[in-house]
């Protein structure tokens, strides 16, 4: 099968530590490729720069299909465009932020989210609501820094994590911790051996989902919410 990870920002240093992180966790008859659009923020990390990100990001994903691939994941822990995406491809479009909710919500009583900023925090809220996971939700917590310094300064990073996460466990009643950005892809194994808990890590997680759709041969339904949009002019 062949599987696309797109990265929906600009930055390379980031879709290069997708794809040293995924690479050796892809099923052996998996032929993947990760790559980022050429256009768009270097980071995501509000609203506005998920909907700078989306239009280049669909133009891959509608690429995709007519290379011939089975499957594409969105390396975005927001997961921009995805309900576009889907109205888009025949082919599954699979979130990280989407997989990796409802694969916590399987492995504990309650889940808390590591995410950027402060400011991101009542959107992470909002996602998780909007997949009708509020019971499921212990706290989101916030590392204080920008995605591209989790990029850049790794090691403080898994300081950040260890110091909010072992916050959330303590305090909020944490059973499982989602590591909120496609940039901390490679982190939740050490994580995991400090805390003692059950860390996502949403990359992964979604690119086995995404594994495990084109096996089963399943596809979004056209039925209704992820329907074809009708042909139109844009002016």
């Amino acid at each position: 099968m062949k599987i696309l990870v797109i990265n929906p920002n600009t930055t390379e240093s980031m879709t290069e530590h997708l794809r040293r992180e995924l690479m050796p966790l892809k099923g052996a008859d998996t032929e993947l490729t990760v790559v980022n659009p050429a256009h768009g923020p270097v980071s995501i990390e509000s609203a506005y720069d998920e909907a700078m990100a989306i239009p280049p990001t669909l133009e891959l994903i509608k690429q995709a299909e007519k290379d011939g691939y089975d499957a594409v994941v969105l390396a975005c822990f927001s997961d921009p465009g995805l309900e576009a995406a889907r109205e888009l491809a025949s082919i599954p479009v699979v979130g990280i932020e989407e997989s990796a909710l409802h694969v916590a919500a399987m492995l504990g009583h309650k889940f808390s989210i590591m995410t950027a900023r402060r400011q991101r925090v009542p959107g992470k809220m909002e996602h998780v609501a909007m997949r009708g996971l509020e019971s499921k939700l212990a706290s989101v917590r916030p590392l204080e820094m920008s995605v591209l310094e989790m990029d850049a300064e790794p090691e403080r990073a898994k300081t950040r994590i260890l110091e909010a996460a072992g916050a959330a466990v303590r305090e909020d009643g944490a059973e499982v911790v989602i590591l909120g950005c496609a940039g901390l892809a490679g982190y939740a194994a050490e994580i995991e051996r400090e805390l003692g808990i059950a860390v996502l890590d949403p990359s992964p997680v979604a690119l086995k989902m995404a594994e495990l759709l084109v096996s089963l041969k399943l596809k979004h339904s056209k039925r209704g919410l992820y329907a074809t949009p009708p042909p139109k002019l844009f002016k």
